[in-house]
Parts: C-alpha cells; structure tokens; sequence
C-alpha cells in the first residue's frame, strides 16, 4: 500500500526504520528484531541508504527481502549524493519491477570523511530532482525529509522551508522529520509548513536513546539540540550504555505522549536495528 493511502487511514501510522548490515550475521539478526517489531503491525518500515550511496544493492536487496519474506510494507530510501541518474533511475526501475511502491528521496550525506560534497558530473543536484524523476515513473508515492532545527547545510530556516514546498510542489505525499528530542521545534515547524500551504502528513521522526556518547555524536552530525533536562539526565548515565536505554524509553515515551495529543498522523522510530526500545515504548503508550 502506497504512503498517501496508508497516512489517509484513520487512527496513528506508526512506521520503524532500519539500515542495512555489514555482515550476513548482522542481517539475520536484524530479521529477527524484525519478527519482534512485527508485533506492533507497523503499518510500514523503511531501509536506509547509507551515505555517498554506498549501501545501494543492499538497500535494495533488503526492503525487497522485508517485503517479500515478512510481509511488510517498505519504504526505500534513495539519495542523490555519489551516483549518476542513471544509476538512480535503475533503482526506481527495479524497485518498480519488484512492487515496491514507497521511496523516501533524500539529497544524502557525503560519504564519511568528507566535509561536503560536490554532486556527481552525471547526477541529479538536489532531493526536489529526485522527487521528479520518481514521480514521472507513475507508481511510486515519495516522502521526503524534514527539518524541525534545519538542514545543516540551508541557508537559513527560511530557504530550507521553501525548499521543503518545492519537494512537496513536485509530488512529495508526506514528510518525515530528522530527529528532534524538543517537541516545541517540531510544533514550530508544523506551524510554519502550513503557513506556506503545505498540507500532507508531517511525520515526526522519534529516536531512542540508547547511550549518551551515541546520542551526542547523532545529534552533533545533525545540528540538532539536546535540551538542557535531558543533558543533565544523559550526564549520569555517561558510562552505563543499560540505564541510557532506560532513560531512552522514559524520555521517548513521555515525548511520543505529548506528539499524540498534539494530534500528529504517526510516529516514525528510528530503531538503529533493535527492537526493545520500540516495543516498550509502544507498550508504555498503549499502541
């Protein structure tokens, strides 16, 4: 089922990311937290593509492989960074080909160790390209990213902002947003999204914390902020990877309860491929 229909059903969309891993033991590990993840009946997951592109075939391979043996709705990402049109226009075809209906379209990281990147001399410049060239192939319903602090590398909140319209002008269906740990810089931006008439579902992208350095290095790389409380908690468990789990699911759950009465159409978790913080915060919201 496409993105547009499943976000037009009634009630909250609730959706898992996961990324593509390096060893065929990391995979099957994987598959089995996706048997557990099962038990929510997210309406869809999504598989990351790694930055400079540089996890393409696996990606591919793995949302055909969700798909195919768990029965799940999948949501491929694609980026622009590092590979031609061509190369892109070859994974829409065979997505197309193997029924996958969903893409996420991404401008993408550079790969690691780059400070910035310049596109590829064949390839596509920017994420609205992208949304484009899915859109023309007729099957596919595309969600876009969204940035409640702003993309690291916009101009200004007012450049990025109608950045975001043109993606969602070219036939973008929904929005989900980079991780955020301050409801009210999500509230905000939903504010400001529909100020510019922009009125497809924004999808607020929530993630468990499951250790302090890890969540200070993720929310480094995406210019995002850590509130002074949460600092302050993240502080006492430095070192004890366990009780960062646990102040995850406290902290994820008591934001996820605020989101909801704030009236947003799902929730999309960023899993880092485990499934335990996700289905206890399920649980502590009832879902």
């Amino acid at each position: 089922m496409k993105l547009a229909d499943l976000y037009a059903q009634p009630g909250l969309t609730l959706s898992v990311e996961f990324f593509p891993p390096k060893t065929d033991k990391g995979e099957e590990s994987l598959f089995s937290e996706i048997e557990l993840i099962k038990s929510l009946r997210p309406a869809f997951c999504s598989v990351t593509y790694g930055a400079g592109g540089s996890t393409r075939e696996k990606t591919v391979a793995l949302v055909d492989r969700i798909h195919q043996d768990r029965g799940l709705e999948v949501m491929c990402h694609l980026t622009v960074v590092s590979q031609s049109k061509d190369e892109a226009r070859n994974v829409l075809k065979t997505l197309q080909e193997k029924g996958l209906e969903n893409v996420l379209a991404l401008g993408g990281d550079p790969p690691q160790g780059m400070m910035d990147w310049k596109p590829h001399p064949d390839g596509f410049r920017h994420a609205v390209e992208l949304v484009r060239e899915a859109v023309s192939f007729g099957c596919f319903s595309i969600a876009v990213a969204g940035f409640p602090e702003v993309h690291p590398r916009a101009e200004s909140r007012t450049s990025d902002l109608r950045y975001l319209k043109d993606k969602i002008d070219a036939g973008a269906k929904a929005i989900i947003t980079q991780l955020f740990f301050d409801n009210e810089q999500y509230y905000r931006y939903v504010e400001d999204v529909r100020k510019l008439g922009v009125e497809v579902p924004i999808i607020p992208g929530v993630l468990p914390i499951l250790s302090a350095p890890q969540i200070r290095r993720f929310t480094s790389l995406c210019c995002s902020r850590i509130p002074a409380q949460l600092e302050q908690a993240l502080v006492k468990v430095e070192n004890d990877d366990d009780a960062a789990t646990e102040l995850g699911i406290e902290y994820a759950t008591r934001q996820c309860e605020a989101l909801i009465k704030f009236g947003v159409p799902g929730l999309h978790f960023y899993s880092l491929n485990k499934s335990y913080s996700v289905i206890a915060i399920c649980q502590n919201l009832g879902i």
